[in-house]
């Protein structure tokens, strides 16, 4: 039986109509929820990935794609992707709601950092517990070593949904992509997804190896010379070399060979 146009339009996929930049954002941010899941930095249903819809498909203004709030990171996919405006807002009709707790701190930063094409939160347990220390992250492993200078604090003020604490968030920040929230956790913001990924990973990561290192007993400094040209010579974080894109694209091979539903 030839199809009739309503069944036509019923089986054409549904990014279809929407501009093709949009949609490539989309399938790398749930490819990116994927990873997460992959890595074991959910938590629940909670905490959130942001990234700017490219001003070619938003006519220049501010939107950016959030994750569904009540779906796990692994149930997240391109089509299910939620579009907001920075006062968190949805544009696409979506049946799916928005944590007030998601949009709130990253609104504030995609608003007030040009620069912040992407923003990433994390509670994973490394994280939460050097958020927790007086003394933040210390300057003791190879990890740390490749952040000297480039780590912001923001004290805790409570659960974020206060949009009064953007301003105090966005100084705290300034030009750092790399965040601990005190009492809370990591946060981090960066030009392209890729290289807002190496910047958490590298974040958590040297999270990860301090508190080993503290389960054991006390940890040996690195020389601050030495953490400056480490923060220097870390070529991850650098779009001349690639800016975290090599990691990024196989982590989302490894995703592919598991499930690749996000694409849908």
């Amino acid at each position: 039986m030839t199809p009739t146009l309503e069944t036509q339009a019923a089986d054409a996929p549904k990014h279809a109509a929407m501009h093709p930049d949009e949609w490539q954002a989309r399938v790398q941010l749930a490819a990116c929820y994927r990873i997460f899941d992959l890595l074991g930095w959910t938590e629940m249903i909670y905490n959130h990935i942001t990234l700017r819809v490219p001003s070619s498909a938003s006519g220049g203004e501010r939107h950016f794609l959030i994750n569904p709030f009540g779906l796990h990171y692994s149930e997240v996919t391109a089509s299910n992707l939620v579009k907001i405006d920075v006062q968190g807002r949805v544009l696409d009709h979506s049946p799916y709601p928005v944590n007030p707790a998601g949009f709130v701190v990253h609104a504030a930063i995609h608003e007030g950092l040009p620069d912040a094409h992407c923003v990433m939160h994390t509670h994973t347990t490394a994280g939460v517990a050097v958020a927790c220390l007086e003394d933040g992250l210390q300057q003791t492993n190879f990890y740390s070593a490749q952040l000297h200078d480039r780590v912001a604090y923001h004290d805790f003020e409570g659960i974020t949904v206060h949009a009064d604490e953007g301003p105090r968030l966005l100084e705290h920040i300034g030009d750092r992509q790399a965040v601990i929230l005190r009492n809370h956790g990591l946060l981090a913001w960066g030009r392209t997804l890729p290289q807002t990924f190496a910047m958490l990973w590298t974040l958590n990561r040297a999270c990860e190896i301090q508190m080993a290192t503290f389960s054991m007993g006390r940890a040996r400094p690195v020389p601050e010379e030495v953490a400056i040209r480490c923060s220097r010579d870390a070529l991850q974080f650098d779009p001349r070399h690639g800016a975290g894109q090599d990691v990024f694209d196989a982590l989302v091979r490894r995703v592919d060979r598991i499930d690749a539903s996000y694409k849908d």
